[in-house]
């Protein structure tokens, strides 16, 4: 738990995960899949929390899994080893998008663990019902940036296949970065240094997931905190109020002027978001 980055191996398989901050302990992990963790540092979170943010299997510096399986719960496995052999009693658990996944997993599968879930711009299902809603809302995206010289490139990167090698996963990422914000492009000069971290991992062998505990919501006891941007075009507000209905002990905040990362678009209400929540707590 000092400062710094850090490995372990678990069953074989190398775990990398960075440390910062000071106070109580909230795991953080990243989306993607296999979006380098970089791009979630919140450092105003670590003047009152000890982040450990995960680099998920599959991830930067942990390993591939061999056997190409990285269905959710797999991610919770390596989550929950980590708070074992960290010998921690509980943990808070952000996770952001794919990483939110986990997190509900998580609390379904090892509650004994959590301490509290802040689940952020994330939905409770990853199959056809969330491709079906991110569609119509790239769609009212264009909308919105119709004229704008950009959208072009944007909506050509959205038609494009999937990615089949690195180079072309990361291009393809980068050139999509303006759905994920209510509004890039006139932040986008500001946006550099936080670009310049926004990176991923792909692993040929990885098996399609689908996922999805809109069944089990309501069995989570897990204090937990939903996050969302209103213009979060991926893990929208459907999603987030779905989950708030369903999960007895939650609480929603929807910010008004955020897309997918409100913890860059808006930074103090997110950070005050999560202070509410660590007193509502105590």
């Amino acid at each position: 738990m000092a400062p710094g980055k850090h490995t372990i191996t678990i069953d074989g398989v190398r775990q990398a995960y960075q440390v910062a901050g000071q106070g109580p302990i909230c795991f953080v992990h990243p989306g993607g899949p296999g979006i380098h963790v970089e791009y979630l540092r919140i450092p105003r979170l670590e003047q009152f929390l000890t982040l450990v943010y995960l680099e998920p299997v599959g991830t930067g510096d942990s390993d591939l899994l061999a056997d190409g399986d990285y269905a959710v719960s797999r991610y919770v496995y390596f989550a929950n080893q980590l708070v074992a052999r960290l010998g921690l009693d509980t943990v808070l658990f952000l996770g952001h998008s794919h990483g939110g996944f986990v997190g509900l997993q998580f609390a379904l599968e090892h509650p004994e663990s959590l301490a509290g879930l802040i689940a952020y711009d994330t939905a409770p299902t990853s199959g056809p019902d969330l491709n079906t809603e991110t569609a119509r809302n790239v769609e009212l995206f264009a909308e919105r940036w119709v004229g704008h010289p950009g959208l072009a490139d944007v909506l050509a990167a959205w038609q494009e296949p999937a990615a089949t090698d690195l180079e072309s996963a990361i291009t393809r990422l980068r050139r999509l970065l303006p759905l994920y914000f209510r509004d890039f492009w006139s932040e986008e000069q500001e946006l550099q240094p936080w670009l310049a971290t926004v990176d991923r991992s792909y692993d040929p062998a990885r098996k399609p997931d689908r996922w999805d505990v809109r069944g089990s919501l309501d069995t989570i006891g897990t204090p937990t905190l939903i996050i969302v941007g209103a213009y979060d075009f991926i893990c929208g507000t459907r999603w987030a109020h779905e989950m708030a209905d369903a999960i007895p002990n939650s609480k929603l905040v929807v910010f008004a002027d955020s897309g997918h990362f409100g913890h860059i678009e808006e930074p103090a209400t997110f950070t005050e978001s999560i202070r509410d929540f660590l007193a509502s707590l105590r």
